[in-house]
């Protein structure tokens, strides 16, 4: 294993040397966070939400896109769905405020309601108008684009569910494309597309038809699995078919080529079900057939992670660069994407004026937590929100970016972060390793701090703090990511050894003193590690995976999972691939301490995961702490819960290490 490349390696970003404050769990789940920017279509004003947690306190601000410092909030109590969106004339808002959750599962009898908001004149000084009506739904809304008319805006909105027994396949109702007339009142349901359920619109930026994305079933497998596109008549509603894309397709957005339109999304990268995700275009005439997809990113050593239409030319694409991000646009003539601008740490919601000349989105670096910035394409962004200055008074951990190679030789990169107050002359410390999710997933050099990535919530205690982006990260194109088909457990883990072992080797961690945690897949990587070595004095399992095929039989991703595990449970007898990259089959070498956290109703990865593997450390003595979060999925979203999860993790730590 070499050490790292001197230009990573140099780059050690300072948090403020301003007077410190302790790190509080309540400081670290209190806090708000901007959401959902969007640029008026004439540049001018950004748009943004603001939650709080438990999404009980959402709120939506206007500010001028120069960075004058003038905000107004112009809607309050929106709840978590704080995700508005600008009206063709940059005058008026609309947002959806209601109990749903986009994504989560429907229930009857919930009702949420379109509003829209005058902003007129342009000036964030100017007096807005109070939030009204203009639509309600029972069953939930999951998105709303307003129609370039003027007067429609489309909703993607569920039946409402009726209780009682849930026949499997039809449980969840799935989202309908709607229009709803702002004079009228009246809704018209897009009947063409029969039952299945709509994931994505985009009205081509000529006031033509829509492109639709749509789903088999609301279902994520096998949903993801049969993706189509669609053009509909937003008058007529008539629907023409464009078939079949790829698996995970999103994003479908239009931009014209010597006087033809294409249709460009985001899909796993074609011909794989594991692996980067690329960006496919295809040509849509008038009338025919659409012409054959192209993949516009192959070969790239970077990976697209958004993908923004630009009515005036070609869209925009944020790209995941190893620890950075990058703004990138479609070049016309080579069809090739071109850098236009990068910028440390991680950008996110992109968003584009209908020029394409003014941007926003939130970024955040290694001390500074996502807020909204905006300016032009390619240029000096501005901030405009500032949500958490609290945290500005807290001494954090340095955060140093890594780069080291594999023991194969494969260039690798993550971040350490080194004990709060503490430098490296101050000799070796616990070293806690954190693995992300995903495993398409990565760690920008990026402020994160919250229940699952509590990095600087143990650096403030004392801990240095390792997160590698292993083999199946996003960020180095889709060769890095594919390598995890069917071999979970394999590269990527050492990949992970590999890390801890430079910092053994130059002092930064106590070898005696090693733990690991995750959720999701870093918590099967948890599981994997104390499985298959006996280095770690402790381990947290979060919400993580103990056996991939009974993963691939009842989670939410079923097939994908088995893509990843190597196989299924159902094909044979045995031997099994996925057996063999599974920590249970190996639990009975478990000697290290484990603390597992799994949320009660969690589908993407069920709770019997965490069952079947405490379990077996209860069947061969090891000693552990299994951890229920009633009502919580795959994530913790209530305050009490991520409260209990940050204290019993260090405290975890604090006792075995």
């Amino acid at each position: 294993m070499a050490a790292g490349r001197p230009d990573e390696r140099k780059v050690v970003r300072m948090p403020s040397p301003e007077p410190a404050e302790e790190l509080t769990a309540e400081l670290v789940v209190d806090g708000v966070a901007a959401v959902a920017p969007a640029v008026s279509p004439d540049g001018r004003l950004v748009v943004y939400g603001v939650v709080g947690n438990e999404g009980t306190s959402g709120a939506i601000w206007v500010a001028d896109v120069g960075g004058s410092g003038d905000r107004r909030r112009v809607a309050d109590g929106v709840g978590r769905g704080a995700v508005p969106k600008w009206g063709p004339d940059s005058g008026a808002v609309f947002f959806v405020s209601g109990p749903f959750v986009p994504g989560s599962s429907v229930s009857g009898g919930e009702e949420q309601r379109l509003l829209r908001v005058r902003v007129d004149g342009g000036e964030v000084g100017e007096e807005v108008g109070e939030p009204e009506v203009v639509g309600e739904w029972r069953g939930g809304v999951s998105d709303h684009v307003p129609l370039l008319d003027g007067r429609t805006v489309a909703l993607l909105a569920a039946d409402e569910r009726e209780d009682g027994v849930k026949v499997w396949g039809r449980h969840l109702p799935p989202d309908r494309l709607r229009l709803v007339d702002l004079e009228s009142g009246e809704v018209r349901t897009v009947d063409g597309l029969g039952d299945r359920h709509v994931v994505a619109v985009a009205q081509r930026p000529d006031g033509g038809p829509l492109a639709v994305l749509s789903w088999a079933t609301r279902e994520l497998d096998p949903g993801v699995l049969t993706a189509e596109l669609h053009v509909v008549d937003a008058v007529t509603t008539a629907v023409r078919e464009l078939g079949p894309v790829g698996v995970e397709a999103q994003a479908p957005v239009w931009w014209s080529r010597d006087g033809v339109w294409h249709l460009a999304h985001l899909e796993v990268t074609p011909g794989h079900l594991v692996g980067g995700l690329a960006v496919v275009d295809s040509a849509v005439p008038e009338t025919g057939p659409a012409g054959e997809p192209r993949n516009l990113t192959a070969g790239m050593s970077v990976c697209p992670a958004e993908l923004e239409q630009v009515a005036d030319g070609p869209p925009l694409a944020l790209f995941a660069e190893g620890l950075d991000t990058a703004l990138y646009r479609l070049d016309a003539e080579s069809l090739r994407f071109r850098r236009l601008t990068g910028g440390p740490g991680l950008l996110a919601g992109l968003t584009a004026s209908r020029s394409g000349e003014t941007v926003a989105l939130l970024a955040s670096t290694a001390y500074e937590p996502k807020n909204v910035h905006a300016g032009p394409a390619g240029g000096q962004l501005v901030r405009l929100s500032d949500t958490r200055p609290e945290l500005r008074r807290i001494r954090w951990g340095v955060q140093q970016r890594l780069g080291y190679r594999a023991s194969d030789g494969l260039a690798l990169d993550g971040l350490l972060i080194r004990p709060a107050g503490r430098t490296g002359e101050d000799g070796p410390a616990p070293l806690v390793t954190l693995v992300h999710g995903g495993p398409y997933d990565r760690y920008a050099d990026a402020f994160a701090l919250n229940a699952v990535d509590c990095g600087q919530w143990l650096a403030s205690a004392g801990y240095a703090v390792f997160l590698p982006n292993p083999r199946g990260s996003s960020g180095r194109g889709h060769a890095f990511a594919a390598t995890v088909a069917g071999r979970v457990g394999g590269e990527e883990w050492t990949d992970v050894l590999d890390g801890i072992d430079l910092l053994v080797a130059e002092g930064v961690a106590d070898p005696e003193r090693l733990g690991i945690a995750g959720w999701s897949h870093g918590g099967f990587l948890a599981a994997w590690a104390v499985a298959r070595s006996d280095r770690f004095k402790a381990a947290v399992t979060g919400a993580g995976i103990s056996d991939w095929g009974a993963q691939a039989g009842t989670g939410d991703w079923g097939i994908l999972d088995a893509a990843l595990g190597g196989s299924t449970g159902w094909d044979g007898p045995g031997p099994h691939v996925h057996d063999r990259n599974s920590p249970l089959a190996y639990a009975s070498a478990i000697r290290t301490p484990v603390l597992i956290l799994h949320g009660e109703e969690d589908t993407n990865v069920p709770l019997g995961q965490a069952v079947h593997f405490h379990r077996a450390l209860r069947h061969f003595g090891v000693e552990h702490e299994f951890v229920v979060y009633p009502r919580e999925g795959h994530g913790l979203e209530e305050r009490a819960h991520q409260l209990d999860a940050l204290r019993r993790t260090r405290d975890w730590f604090d006792r075995c290490l």
